[in-house]
């Protein structure tokens, strides 16, 4: 994306953008989504985040080698964002965005969202709707 598209689509975040939601999906809403295969988790926290909590359904790249990774990112489905407390999936968020990815999300809620949709009861969902697409 040349820096004049990028300052277009940086002029298009108005108020009705931000207050409509656009650049956030809620956990349910992505997980919906991720069981039909229709979107993907980019997990943008460090190595040792994720030694102590792995995201196996997720896309790992750490924000720091994404640019060498791009080509990994998947641009035929929603790409939402996720880390820990949502600063370094909203960068993310926009360096896709400069990239030429034009679904993007930030995944809402960070750990607190993502676990709250790993229960028990919807986890039995979510792998049943999974395997079900296969």
């Amino acid at each position: 994306m040349s820096e004049n598209i990028f300052t277009n689509w940086m002029k298009s975040l108005n108020l009705d953008y931000w207050g409509t939601g656009k650049h956030i999906i809620m956990p349910a809403a992505f997980f919906e989504k991720w069981a039909k295969g229709e979107a993907v988790l980019l997990d943008v926290r460090t190595e040792v985040e994720r030694e102590h909590i792995a995201l196996p359904f997720a896309l790992h790249i750490p924000i720091d080698r994404l640019p060498e990774c791009l080509d990994e990112v998947p641009r035929d489905k929603l790409v939402a964002t996720f880390c820990s407390g949502g600063d370094r999936a909203g960068v993310v968020f926009a360096y896709l965005h400069a990239q030429g990815f034009e679904d993007v999300r930030i995944f809402k809620g960070g750990y607190t969202g993502l676990m709250a949709e790993l229960q028990p009861d919807k986890l039995r969902k979510l792998s049943k709707s999974a395997r079900n697409r296969n």
